[in-house]
């Protein structure tokens, strides 16, 4: 099976908690909160972990949140790559109001990197990296680093022959997805940034989803729609994935157990129809569970099971060269 390294720029330790009932001005009674390792690649690499594989978790990460976030992860028995910054990694804040289950989630921006912070980061990357491997940068960049630091990633990743995938949003991503990635995750909104629209409707979205493969150096294009699953675009096909309709708890996460699912089935040789659906079953998982957490692979396991054995949950549309 091939390695796979996911590296994650902009962790964040997640803090959560309830209180009954939020009110301007008055001291809020909280329960005991919840602390969990967050950002984008560090969640892949604990759904890979949930679901049997293994990774080496590469983050930056400074002051004593960063030897916090460090020590969950020698808990959870992820292999890490730690590139040390001086910053503190930040610490996102959720609230769940009990008297109506409505959640307050406060994400904070992360700390300033240095030049020769973010420099630094690429050098270990391309010392670390080797032919074959999979690459996977997900989350969003700290204050400091450059809009196309992913898209510095891409030419190493080439260099390399590594599969590099990128799970981003914004000039990041748009940056990152022109200099070359072979997968990209984006939703609707994210593809509508991608291609210089203000929104894409479905009508819209094969002609759409075809002229970006054609002109961006990107050979897999799976686009997420949330309950109703999964758009693949190759050059060859497109493929739809219906999700199951499951009983959704919370979001958070879904995005990231999604490609998680994805990494793990390509990283094991699996088509890209395989594969599609895995991250299908594995986002849809992560829907079922209670606020921050991710999917269980006893959820992947069945869902996984009902996507591949049901006939009308994916349509494969042939391309024509």
């Amino acid at each position: 099976m091939n390695r796979i390294i996911t590296l994650t720029v902009n962790p964040a330790i997640d803090k959560s908690t309830t209180v009954a009932g939020i009110k301007p001005n008055n001291k809020l009674r909280c329960s005991l909160p919840v602390y969990e390792a967050g950002g984008g690649g560090i969640n892949i690499s604990r759904v890979l972990l949930e679901l049997g594989g293994t990774s080496l978790c590469m983050y930056l990460a400074g002051g004593p949140t960063g030897s916090h976030l460090n020590n969950m992860l020698v808990d959870f028995g992820i292999p890490q790559l730690v590139v040390h910054i001086e910053g503190w990694v930040r610490e996102n804040f959720a609230v769940t109001d009990t008297s109506n289950n409505e959640q307050y989630r406060f994400g904070m921006p992360g700390p300033m990197i240095k030049d020769q912070e973010w420099k630094k980061t690429l050098e270990q990357l391309e010392a670390v990296l080797v032919e074959g491997d999979i690459l996977v940068a997900s989350g969003s960049l700290c204050p400091g680093m450059p809009t196309d630091f992913f898209a510095r990633v891409s030419k190493i990743a080439g260099n390399k022959n590594v599969k590099f995938i990128l799970d981003t949003s914004g000039e990041a991503l748009l940056k990152g997805a022109q200099a070359g990635a072979y997968l990209l995750k984006p939703n609707l909104g994210e593809l509508a940034t991608l291609c210089g629209v203000e929104t894409i409707s479905f009508l819209e979205l094969e002609s759409i989803g075809q002229t970006f493969l054609k002109n961006n150096p990107c050979e897999v294009l799976v686009v997420s729609m949330g309950p109703q699953g999964a758009v693949m675009f190759t050059s060859q096909s497109i493929d739809y994935i219906s999700a199951p309709v499951v009983y959704q708890k919370s979001t958070i996460g879904a995005g990231d157990s999604m490609v998680a699912g994805m990494v793990l089935a390509l990283a094991q040789g699996k088509s890209l129809l395989e594969m599609a659906q895995y991250g299908v079953a594995c986002g849809t998982a992560a829907t079922m569970t209670d606020g921050t957490q991710l999917c269980k692979i006893k959820d992947v396991e069945e869902l996984n099971d009902w996507i591949c054995s049901n006939s009308n949950t994916s349509q494969k549309i042939k391309i024509n060269a």
